[in-house]
């Protein structure tokens, strides 16, 4: 066995030429930053990514919010349900398509929103990044994504 790096344009099975784990180490350091600014909201992260779609859009379908997401409907609805328990959301059926669910902030989700301004910030100069690092950072991410959502959408 070998820990040499293969010729240019090779496949390397070592970890740590894998952009997967690279992004993996990337997203629990970042979800590590933010995890005491959001126990003080008593927030776990993806409740605060919820709260996040729910205060840009205001009521809003859970179909839409699971999309907005980027998950499917069996996640999303225990995150609702806790958020609903800890009386920061409230759920209805729509007047107009009994199907649909919509969600929105109650007070409390609301009044939440102004205790949350900070997070952002704090995580930023947490990163040790200046802004127009950190844009340039999640451009690269954002097309990443796109390109390899296409990729997998591919008839194989």
């Amino acid at each position: 066995m070998t820990n040499e790096k293969p010729a240019a344009g090779g496949a390397s099975l070592l970890l740590e030429d894998q952009l997967c784990f690279a992004l993996y180490a990337a997203q629990r350091a970042v979800t590590s930053a933010y995890r005491p600014l959001l126990d003080e909201l008593g927030l776990t992260y993806p409740q605060y990514l919820v709260l996040l779609v729910l205060w840009e859009r205001g009521e809003t379908a859970v179909k839409e919010l699971a999309a907005a997401l980027r998950l499917d409907y069996g996640t999303v609805s225990p995150l609702l349900k806790r958020l609903e328990s800890a009386g920061l959301v409230r759920r209805e059926r729509s007047a107009h398509d009994e199907r649909s669910v919509l969600v929105a902030c109650t007070g409390r989700g609301e009044e939440l929103r102004e205790r949350a301004a900070r997070v952002p910030g704090a995580l930023l100069a947490a990163t040790g990044l200046g802004a127009p690092e950190v844009a340039r950072l999640r451009e690269e991410l954002w097309r990443l994504a796109e390109s390899t959502q296409e990729a997998a959408d591919r008839p194989r």
